[in-house]
């Protein structure tokens, strides 16, 4: 299965940061691998310019979030439609943040992941539990649950992005056999040609071991993706790449 490193900037990214994504494709000498898919999930503000400048170079441009209509008196949202429209070739939807901030819910989560596909895009679809729900032997129940709620029921591609909500940003990760416990349940759940991403403080100084493990497809990176020295080194953590 080809690998997928992507890069989720949240809330970080002006029009200058367009460097840094250029200082990335540039550390590849023209050509980025083959077998592994890269996509960087900028602000929405940058996902047109992010997406004709870059899409033709071997790394695809994605959306943070949509909402789940496809147009309407929703002020500040923004649709599947439009970021497909500006050139998004991904979404994610469900991120830890946005279930925290925002108290989506799965059954919204679901929605959204339905209208990314109807514009013709792939959704990312990310689950995990707190560490309150880990210590209390839930984990696995709550990402269960979550699956079950938040995946769309159709044969079209759809990424899952497993990320420990006590892992992101703070420089913890759960253990080796944590991880590979997570993605072979999760992979026990769901489709066996469905891409599971870690997510979770990924680095460089840990990609090569979390990449290694089965059932791991790939990695979701936060505040590393921003700097193009961080994401590179991500990348070259796969098998088989760079």
């Amino acid at each position: 299965m080809k690998m997928m490193i992507a890069g989720n900037w949240k809330m970080n990214g002006l029009a200058a940061s367009q460097g840094e994504l250029q200082n990335l494709i540039d550390m590849f000498s023209g050509s980025t691998p083959e077998g592994l898919d890269i996509l960087v999930c900028p602000p929405a503000t940058l996902v047109a310019s992010f997406a004709a400048s870059y899409s033709d170079e071997g790394v695809m441009i994605g959306g943070q979030d949509c909402h789940p209509e496809d147009s309407g008196a929703h002020t500040g949202d923004i649709s599947a439609a439009m970021l497909a429209d500006a050139g998004a070739a991904y979404v994610i939807v469900g991120h830890s943040e946005r279930r925290a901030d925002h108290g989506e819910s799965d059954a919204l989560v679901k929605a959204k992941a339905e209208a990314v596909l109807a514009a013709g895009m792939a959704p990312i679809v990310c689950v995990g539990e707190t560490k309150e729900e880990r210590e209390a032997g839930k984990a696995l129940d709550i990402v269960g649950g979550q699956l079950d709620g938040s995946l769309p029921q159709t044969n079209d591609e759809i990424v899952i992005a497993y990320e420990p909500v006590w892992a992101i940003g703070t420089g913890l990760t759960p253990t080796i056999s944590d991880i590979a416990e997570m993605h072979d349940f999760i992979r026990g759940k769901t489709r066996q040609d469905i891409r599971i991403l870690y997510g979770g403080s990924v680095k460089p100084g840990n990609a090569q071991e979390i990449l290694a493990v089965k059932n791991v497809n790939g990695a979701l990176v936060g505040g590393a993706s921003l700097k193009a020295n961080d994401l590179f080194g991500i990348i070259s953590a796969a098998p088989g790449n760079v």
